[in-house]
C-alpha cells in the first residue's frame, strides 16, 4: 500500500471530506431523478460539479474551523 506523506494529511482530508459531503448532498439532491431512471447521470454531474466547487473552500476553511473549534474547547 501506498502512503501519503503525513505533512499532506490536511489536504489528504480536505479531499476526502469535501468528496463526501458533496457526493452524500448531491445524491439527495438528485433522488427526484430516480424514477426517470437517470439518477446516475445528474448524481454525477451534480457530484462533479459540487467537489469542484468545495474542495478548495474546504482545504482553505479547515484550519480556521480547526482554530476556532480549540478556542471553544478545553481538556477537563
Amino acid at each position: 500500500m501506498t502512503f501519503i506523506p503525513a505533512r499532506y494529511s490536511h489536504l489528504t482530508f480536505g479531499v476526502i471530506q469535501s468528496g463526501l459531503t458533496s457526493g452524500v448532498s448531491a445524491a439527495v439532491a438528485s433522488v427526484p431523478f430516480w424514477q426517470e431512471q437517470s439518477f446516475l447521470l445528474h448524481w454525477l454531474s451534480a457530484w462533479s460539479i459540487s467537489w469542484l466547487i468545495m474542495l478548495p473552500i474546504v482545504i482553505m476553511a479547515a484550519p480556521v474551523i480547526r482554530a476556532f473549534v480549540h478556542r471553544m474547547t478545553r481538556e477537563y
